[in-house]
């Protein structure tokens, strides 16, 4: 560190923009739920003893959160071992629909609940005829979470699923297994680190969800985040919500912790190096089409649901006059085009400078031995584990005063979205650079490569595929976060999710599905337009000059 201070001013810079963006404003939130006008006390938190609507949102938060991750897992388990394992027609198709939730804002489900099973709905209403059908509550925010949820689910499930080799089965078959035995005692136990991996990662999404609960619990399911968010815009009380938002954080950092350090460590290893079919014979033909059909099912559940949300954004009036028309579309794209505008600014500025940031931290973390390299590694993944609702508030808290006033400006956008969703980025860029061999760096060094130059001209290109990933979860994040960004918009800049949940509240769905419409949309183009620009510089790794 000594011989490279360029090396060391990165690192000091780092140590602090983390210490004034991430640690700062959660320190923040626990002083404000700790003091009661200027002074020390613990009565914000003797509320959730004396009053049944903390204590019944905390509970509707953990059930929910509970039951949703179970069935995330479970239809995220189907579909993985169905499309990894089985040969079955539409592979491609099905992943790319299964997939899909993932790049649309996280409440494109609630809105889509509205459509077909709201008071108006088009299948309670319109169908079956039934006036005093109630979605608001429990069911609807828990077949939301489901939908928005399971896709993750399915991802995480994918590669542990697509990794064992099928010998393992063939083996237990030739030895005098049945298909059942087989799966019950070989192939489940193989996927128990990752289906724990799964459900933590679900459950901590659950719990920080705040789009859905908002839109679909109602006033008779209060849950955590959304009542936390009250607290502070309805009651201008502070400091219970920012008690709340403690009292949220300790079931999210250790559903975190026990999956990032402790089912981290528990992965069991398959691949012999020798290839194998990767086609599965422990499953009979009916239960390989049962299977077939849950995964199709799910897809034709997706399906649906993204083609009410077009025929909304679509429709004069829904629920009364279905005649196509392009007014809500008119609305966004004329009368409240800056919103689009700011949207967009924002995550062009922010994708760049949270994809690079990531990469090089990951490098520090990887290939530099310094004083604090743990402390780094962990406050730049802090803020992933702790639910935007706390981010937000911390943010409001930390930076609405000297020394730092940042409040309503584009900056506290940027920096926000930065430092909550590059830690996705770096666990990426750490698990590609442990792959790369650290001596083709130092060759570049033995040539008289700076350490940055070395890091920009060859480590960069190299990891191209984790740089590609937070670029892309980088952008889809600022396009469709919600729950801190609902506390950061103001009249100067403002956010299409937060208009999508204005719209929503005030009944104009066909505007909100508009938004959905158009965000999915510029996340789909930026997707295929970053791809372009990483695959471009992939190719010029191989002409690096020093």
């Amino acid at each position: 560190m000594a011989r490279d201070p360029v090396l060391l001013a990165l690192v000091v810079v780092i140590f602090v923009a983390i210490a004034i963006f991430v640690v700062f404003p959660l320190a923040k939130v626990l002083i404000a739920s700790l003091q009661v006008r200027g002074a020390w006390t613990l009565d914000n938190y003797g509320l959730l003893a004396e009053r049944r609507l903390y204590r019944t949102a905390l509970a509707n938060s953990l059930t929910v959160g509970v039951l949703a991750s179970l069935f995330s897992v479970f239809i995220g388990y189907v579909a993985a071992f169905t499309l990894t394992r089985l040969d079955v027609p539409g592979k491609k198709i099905l992943h790319l629909v299964t997939i899909l939730p993932i790049v649309s804002p996280p409440f494109v489900s609630a809105v889509s609940i509205l459509f077909l099973f709201g008071f108006n709905g088009l299948i309670t209403n319109q169908l079956l005829g039934l006036q005093d059908f109630n979605i608001y509550g429990f069911h609807g925010v828990l077949w939301s979470q489901v939908f928005t949820f399971a896709p993750i689910a399915y991802l995480a499930l994918r590669g542990v699923l697509a990794s064992i080799s099928p010998t393992l089965e063939d083996a237990a078959l030739n030895v005098g297994a049945s298909k059942w035995q087989v799966f019950w005692k070989v192939t489940f136990p193989l996927t128990l680190p990752g289906i724990a991996s799964a459900f933590l990662i679900v459950l901590i999404e659950s719990l920080a969800d705040f789009g859905n609960p908002l839109v679909l619990a109602g006033a008779s399911f209060p849950m955590l985040a959304p009542q936390a968010y009250l607290e502070i815009t309805g009651s201008f009380n502070l400091a219970r919500g920012a008690m709340l938002a403690m009292v949220l954080v300790v079931p999210s950092l250790t559903a975190f912790a026990i999956q990032r350090y402790w089912i981290a460590k528990r992965q069991y290893v398959t691949i012999t190096g020798k290839p194998t079919a990767s086609t599965s014979k422990i499953v009979s033909a009916p239960v390989k089409w049962l299977l077939y059909g849950i995964v199709l099912a799910f897809a034709a559940v997706v399906v649906m649901f993204y083609g009410v949300i077009i025929m909304g954004s679509l429709t004069k009036v829904w629920g009364s006059d279905y005649t196509l028309s392009f007014d809500h579309f008119r609305y966004v794209l004329t009368i409240d085009w800056e919103t689009v505008t700011d949207t967009l600014l924002v995550a062009v500025v922010t994708t760049p400078i949270s994809g690079v940031l990531a990469m090089l931290i990951a490098f520090l973390i990887v290939r530099r031995n310094f004083p604090g390299k743990c402390a780094l590694e962990f406050g730049s993944i802090l803020s992933y584990a702790v639910p935007g609702t706390v981010i937000g508030i911390g943010y409001i808290l930390a930076f609405n005063g000297a020394p730092f006033y940042l409040t309503g400006t584009f900056a506290i956008l940027v920096l926000c979205f930065v430092f909550r969703y590059m830690p996705v980025g770096i666990q990426s860029g750490v698990a590609v650079l442990r792959q790369i061999d650290p001596s083709i760096e130092e060759a570049a060094q033995n040539l008289g490569a700076t350490t940055l130059q070395a890091f920009r001209k060859v480590t960069l290109p190299l990891i191209a595929p984790a740089f590609f990933s937070a670029l892309v979860y980088g952008f889809v994040r600022a396009m469709t976060a919600i729950s801190a960004a609902l506390f950061l918009v103001s009249a100067n800049w403002n956010l299409m999710t937060a208009q999508i949940l204005a719209q929503v509240g005030s009944g104009r769905l066909g505007v909100a599905a508009a938004y959905s419409m158009l965000v999915i949309l510029i996340v789909l183009v930026a997707i295929v337009v970053i791809n372009a620009i990483v695959t471009r510089m992939t190719r010029h790794t191989n002409n690096v000059r020093f």
